[in-house]
C-alpha cells in the first residue's frame, strides 16, 4: 500500500501531460523542421484543383529545343499540359512503346511516340531568319495585343496563323466525327 502511494506521488511530480515530453514542456509553436516533399503535396487552389501555370508557347508555335538529349532539334508544338508546364513537340523526344495485341490473331507492335518535355527547354524559333529568340508582348496600333520575337521583331500571333491553325483543327475533327458516325 505504501509502495502504491509512493508511485502515485512520483508520477504527479513528473507532471506528465498531453503537451509535454518526459516532463519537459514543449513550446506551443513547435513546427516540424522537415518540409514536405513535392510528391507528398502538390500546389493546389482552394477547390483542390492543381495550379495551372502560364507558358510562353502555344499550340502551333515553331520551337527549337535548347536543352536535353534532343538539343538543337526544331519542331512544332502539338500538345500542351499546363498543370506541369510540359509540351509535346513534333518528332522530338521519341520514346519506344511496346503495344500488346488486342485480338488473338493480331501481332503486337513496337511504336515510337512523342513524349512531353518541359516548356523551359524550348525556345520560339523564326523559320524565316533561322534564329531562336525570347518572346515579347506589345500592343499594335489597332489595340490588339500580340506576341513577337525579341531578336527579329517578327510577330508570332497573326490572324493568318490562327486561321490556318483553326482550319487544320476543323479538318481533323470532321473526318473523326464522320468515322464515329459510321
Amino acid at each position: 500500500m505504501a509502495a502504491v502511494a509512493a508511485l502515485q506521488s512520483s508520477l504527479t511530480s513528473l507532471s506528465l501531460s498531453s503537451n509535454s515530453f518526459l516532463g519537459q514542456r514543449l513550446s506551443p509553436h513547435f513546427v516540424s523542421p522537415v518540409p514536405l516533399k513535392g510528391w507528398e503535396r502538390k500546389e493546389c487552389k482552394p477547390n483542390s484543383l492543381p495550379v495551372i501555370h502560364k507558358m510562353h508557347v502555344k499550340i502551333g508555335d515553331t520551337v527549337k529545343v535548347i536543352a536535353g538529349r534532343d538539343k538543337g532539334k526544331i519542331g512544332e508544338i502539338t500538345k500542351i499540359f499546363k498543370h506541369n508546364s510540359t509540351v509535346v513537340v513534333q518528332e522530338v523526344n521519341l520514346k519506344t512503346k511496346h503495344v500488346k495485341s488486342r485480338e488473338e490473331g493480331e501481332p503486337g507492335q513496337i511504336i515510337k511516340i512523342e513524349a512531353p518535355i518541359h516548356s523551359s527547354n524550348v525556345m520560339l524559333y523564326s523559320k524565316e531568319q533561322n534564329v531562336a529568340s525570347r518572346l515579347g508582348h506589345k500592343v499594335l496600333d489597332n489595340g490588339t495585343r500580340v506576341r513577337y520575337l525579341i531578336k527579329t521583331g517578327e510577330i508570332v500571333d497573326s490572324t493568318e496563323n490562327w486561321r490556318k491553325l483553326k482550319e487544320s483543327k476543323d479538318k481533323t475533327e470532321v473526318p473523326a466525327a464522320a468515322a464515329a458516325a459510321s
